[in-house]
């Protein structure tokens, strides 16, 4: 077989520590002419060559490739795939043999060079469009295996050759994703295999699910997309827990550009909530949140509630936060709103996110209507649990504020409650009592007795003596609250009732509303100040220039410049006819963990300036291939929003390819743009899913 390296470098005296040089024994090997010998040399090469090795050697190879031997030209195949993964420059190398080998009949050589030709497209730009003129002689033999078979030898379970046709599909897809004329070259055939392959046995199973993918990443028509929505449907119906759960990821990726489609299987993803297995049930849970929208919204929060009482205790809060963001997002009356947050509440208030009291707050300070409503079914729920701690919080944050509406008893839409002082006052004083409450709970009790000093009617001293005790407090902050309200009482008597007088009305969307209001104060002001459209050009421009400059109301005005195309306003600025292209969005990154990270870019078509387009990419640079992953996004009610569908749904490791979906967002009345993004994705083995707002998005984005 030839000398070995001694270790310097250079053939055959070397000093290094480490030789990366190429074994003459390799190359010899290669050329010998001897079949054994050959398979022997390449599959060395294909398991332990390092990327000098493939650089010298990818000539020997590519020769092999075309070898009479299928034994030789197979192995040949599987060692330039390496070389490809190992050296990416190399593809040029191997691109015209590849034409020639998807000539062959024998089953391991076509099965290698479509596995060669998928590696190419996916690493050289080059080679997918080089690869894109083989599409129909690709669908031909995907053809032929469907209708007439391939080799009975490699049949298995009545289906034609499984493992060649997955291979087939899936280079299609990489072929026809974001290319229109290759993706109508194969829709036929793909609703052929869609509708003629037998799914009574696993191996029609998993080419029926390759057919879907490559119908959902390609550019395929309407019908072919319901097709492959409803094959996965029919997987969801499977005895086999796996395919019900790719079935439940797949349909999961497809929401959001046919989400029509996804909607009519709705019954059977609701019944899937009811899995015993925990990975099912999750799946299902996002898959459930994900359908809900305006027309359906009362449904799916009954079937979630439900769900939310009786869930394992791993997915309560996700479970809860998909409720109170739905219920946000789709309430169809405040009414509804506040009976479904409190709900939740009561049922997994110690599993909801933490801005879930400050959200049910300022909804029921908006809802002026609603307070007398919301104040009973507060203090009812408070009465009979008084162990989760959110609704604990928002309860008394209620009272305080409209004790006078809960002693009434008025409120015509729930059932007469006669309520007493004395009740009220025990209450909050158990809430402050209990050893249950966190230090925040007994600061909205506190502070709900101090403003009920000023709602009830009757004597506060009970209410003094409560404050009083808590001067003494080890809690620093609910120690500091007491003092204040005791030198309140003491000292500031008569400012008490201003002090503590009911919070102003908020609006739901509060700064943002503000910021709205002021821009739209700004262009009724602009608006007022221009001229007359029947004025000159030159004109407008002046009086818009006075806007701008103009602090004293005496300055001088220039005199009227001529308004003819030749005039001197167009001579002293030299104003370019055309306005100049607009200056590019910078890149935001809004998430990084472990090595993934998300960015997002940004385009506003001049032709349509109320249109952003964004386009998340998300990447990875650790050494763990991510999975599974799906990105979903949510803006204000103001805006409109459409999710295209993204590349795919691995990223490898090391920073291999990523994965990007574009964003359509309508803003017409340029609304101040904030993002809510939820992550969910596979990493290291490890479920992670990552729910986060993006406010610090570039002005140039919606301005």
């Amino acid at each position: 077989m030839g000398t070995q390296c001694t270790g310097t470098g250079s053939w055959p005296n070397c000093s290094t520590s480490t030789c990366w040089a190429t074994p003459p024994t390799l190359d010899s090997d290669l050329s010998q002419g001897i079949q054994p010998v050959q398979g022997l040399a390449l599959c060395t090469l294909s398991t332990m060559g390092s990327a000098e090795m493939c650089r010298d050697l990818a000539p020997e190879v590519e020769k092999l490739l075309l070898q009479p031997s299928p034994y030789v030209r197979k192995k040949a195949i599987l060692t330039a795939v390496h070389m490809i993964r190992k050296v990416p420059e190399l593809s040029s190398v191997f691109l015209p043999p590849c034409v020639h080998l998807l000539h062959e009949r024998h089953h391991g050589i076509l099965l290698g060079t479509i596995t060669l030709i998928t590696e190419l497209c996916e690493r050289s730009p080059a080679a997918l469009r080089h690869f894109r003129k083989v599409v129909p002689q690709l669908v031909q033999i995907l053809r032929t295996l469907v209708t007439t078979g391939y080799s009975t030898e490699h049949s298995i379970s009545g289906v034609s050759d499984p493992f060649l046709q997955v291979q087939i599909l899936r280079l299609l897809r990489i072929l026809g994703r974001n290319h229109e004329e290759s993706s109508e070259t194969m829709n036929d055939l793909l609703a052929q295999v869609a509708t003629n392959t037998d799914t009574s046995r696993n191996a029609g199973n998993a080419v029926l699910f390759e057919t879907v993918l490559t119908i959902m990443d390609i550019r395929s028509a309407a019908g072919l997309r319901v097709l492959a929505v409803n094959i996965l449907g029919r997987f969801l119906l499977n005895s086999d827990r796996n395919i019900r759960y790719v079935a439940l990821t797949s349909l999961l990726r497809l929401v959001q550009s046919d989400h029509s489609a996804v909607q009519r299987h709705r019954p059977t993803v609701v019944d899937c909530l009811q899995e015993t297995d925990a990975s099912l049930s999750r799946r299902a849970l996002e898959l459930s949140l994900a359908l809900v929208n305006s027309s359906n919204v009362r449904a799916m929060m009954q079937e979630l509630q439900a769900f939310l009482e009786s869930c394992p205790p791993d997915l309560r809060a996700d479970c809860a936060s998909g409720i109170l963001l739905a219920a946000e997002r789709f309430a169809p009356t405040k009414r509804w709103h506040i009976d479904t947050i409190l709900h939740v509440l009561t049922t997994a208030g110690t599993h909801v996110r933490d801005d879930a009291v400050a959200n049910l707050i300022q909804l029921i300070g908006g809802a002026q209507e609603l307070h007398a409503y919301s104040v009973r079914r507060l203090y009812n729920a408070l009465a009979e649990d008084i162990s989760q701690q959110p609704l604990v919080q928002v309860a008394a944050w209620c009272i305080g504020e409209y004790g006078d509406l809960l002693l009434e008893g008025n409120c015509e839409e729930i059932e007469p409650l006669q309520v007493d002082e004395e009740e009220v006052l025990a209450l909050l004083e158990k809430v402050l009592q209990s050893h249950m409450s966190l230090p925040a709970t007994r600061g909205y009790a506190l502070t709900a007795l101090m403003k009920l000093s000023t709602r009830l009617q009757g004597d506060n001293n009970r209410i003094r003596q409560v404050v009083s005790i808590y001067r003494s407090c080890l809690d620093v902050e609910l120690q500091q609250r007491a003092v204040e309200y005791d030198t309140l009482f003491r000292k500031y008597d008569h400012m008490r009732a201003a002090i503590l007088e009911k919070m102003p009305l908020v609006e739901r969307d509060g700064p943002q509303a503000d910021e709205e209001a002021k821009e739209s104060k700004a262009a009724a002001q602009l608006s007022e100040a221009a001229p007359a459209p029947t004025e000159p050009q030159a004109s407008q421009l002046l009086d818009l220039l006075d806007l701008l400059d103009g602090a004293s109301g005496d300055a001088q005005h220039p005199p009227p410049l001529d308004p003819s195309p030749g005039g001197a306003l167009v001579y002293l600025l030299d104003l370019p006819c055309a306005p100049p292209p607009p200056a590019p969005i910078p890149d935001l990154k809004v998430f990084e963990r472990e090595g993934v990270q998300l960015n997002l870019s940004f385009i506003r078509p001049p032709e349509n300036p109320a249109l952003l387009l964004i386009t998340a990419t998300a990447t990875n640079s650790s050494e763990g291939d991510v999975t599974d992953f799906i990105c979903q996004a949510a803006v204000p009610k103001s805006l409109q929003l459409q999710l295209q569908a993204p590349s795919g749904n691995t990223v490898p490791a090391r920073g291999g390819l990523p994965i990007t979906q574009l964003f359509r967002i309508l803003n017409p009345n340029k609304a101040p743009l904030r993002l809510k993004l939820r992550l969910t994705y596979n990493h290291f083995h490890q479920s992670v899913q990552e729910i986060f707002e993006v406010n610090n998005l570039p002005v140039e984005s919606w301005q």
